[in-house]
């Protein structure tokens, strides 16, 4: 007569081993979605006449009078797409009007392109102003970001035009200080 003792024993994971293994799935599972959601707010191809529409436009401002895209070509162009309701457009204004500021001098343009209601825009801007100029974009700007590679509608969305108005690089959501840099030292002048 055998003995649950005569049965080969199954030894249950440590503690130890166990939590090893769930990291090891936490960790797997972690870069999966990092991956995927880099894939997903990976910019697109922008549409080929994209850009020359871009030159085109003429938009209002916050104060009025309207800018004429074409007025910011023949040098780097900085375009943010952005809104009042959007945290991480907020959170990068600054960082963007101080990467203005230091290079402005040396060529460098930025443009804000608010996609909002115009009186939310100036509002806020009255209240957190930016030495950049800003366009009120509305609809045909979340048109523009779409054709220019923004497929998901995702903001901040950001572009880099070089000094002949091509497309260098773009960029889906918050800029950072050593993203800046890396443009301003791949784009001639």
């Amino acid at each position: 007569m055998s003995s649950a003792n005569d049965q080969p024993s199954r030894k249950a994971p440590t503690t130890g081993r166990r939590r090893v293994l769930l990291g090891g799935v936490a960790l797997a599972a972690a870069a999966a979605g990092a991956g995927l959601a880099s894939w997903r707010l990976r910019p697109g191809k922008p549409v080929p006449e994209a850009v020359q529409a871009l030159w085109k436009l003429t938009l209002s401002t916050p104060e009025g009078p309207p800018l004429a895209l074409a007025e910011l070509r023949g040098g780097p162009l900085l375009l943010n797409f952005w809104a009042t309701w959007c945290p991480p457009c907020v959170e990068e204004l600054p960082l963007l009007d101080a990467f203005y500021r230091q290079n402005s001098a040396s060529g460098w343009k930025v443009l804000g392109l608010a996609i909002d209601q115009p009186a939310s825009v100036k509002r806020f801007l009255a209240q957190r102003p930016v030495g950049f100029p800003m366009v009120l974009a509305g609809f045909e700007g979340s048109e523009l970001a779409r054709k220019l590679g923004n497929e998901t509608g995702g903001l901040p969305f950001s572009v880099i035009l070089g000094a002949d108005g091509s497309i260098i690089d773009k960029k889906m959501g918050q800029l950072t200080a050593e993203m800046l840099a890396r443009w301003k030292q791949a784009t001639p002048i």
